[in-house]
């Protein structure tokens, strides 16, 4: 059986990380599905999605590290095309990418004991995003 969902986001301006573990294992919940693999896909081009353990101490050091290594502020070549500052935004999330799959078994994912699922916003105004979730399983 296969089951898709949408999950909606609203996120604040700025570069947002957010633990949406808990709305996915309320989704699989509602699926009544056993075991199978949940894919997690963002829509758009400027957010991503990965694990991590969820504290606050990492979610500071992923945010230094991407100024370290995409900062903002550089002169991007999609800004003098664009006009829209988001240069840093688009080549963060494609760093880390737009899917993410997980297995799961007795109606449970199969997660690490320190490993949520994060969403990642790095464009600079606030938005409106979707998650979408597809469970694939018995």
């Amino acid at each position: 059986m296969i089951s898709t969902k949408e999950m909606k986001l609203e996120t604040a301006p700025g570069f947002q990380i957010v633990d949406i573990t808990r709305k996915a294992e309320d989704e699989l919940s509602n699926t009544g599905l056993n075991s199978g693999i949940l894919v997690l896909f963002v829509p758009g081009a400027t957010g991503a999605l990965t694990t991590i353990e969820y504290e606050s101490g990492l979610i500071q050091d992923l945010k230094d590290l991407f100024q370290k290594i995409i900062p903002e502020g550089l002169n991007y070549n999609h800004d003098r095309k664009w006009h829209d500052g988001n240069g840093h935004s688009h080549l963060r999330a494609s760093l880390i990418g737009p899917s993410l799959s997980i297995p799961f078994s007795k109606g449970n994912l199969l997660l690490g004991t320190w490993q949520q699922i994060i969403f990642i916003d790095f464009d600079p105004p606030a938005r409106s995003r979707k998650i979408i979730l597809q469970f694939m399983g018995e």
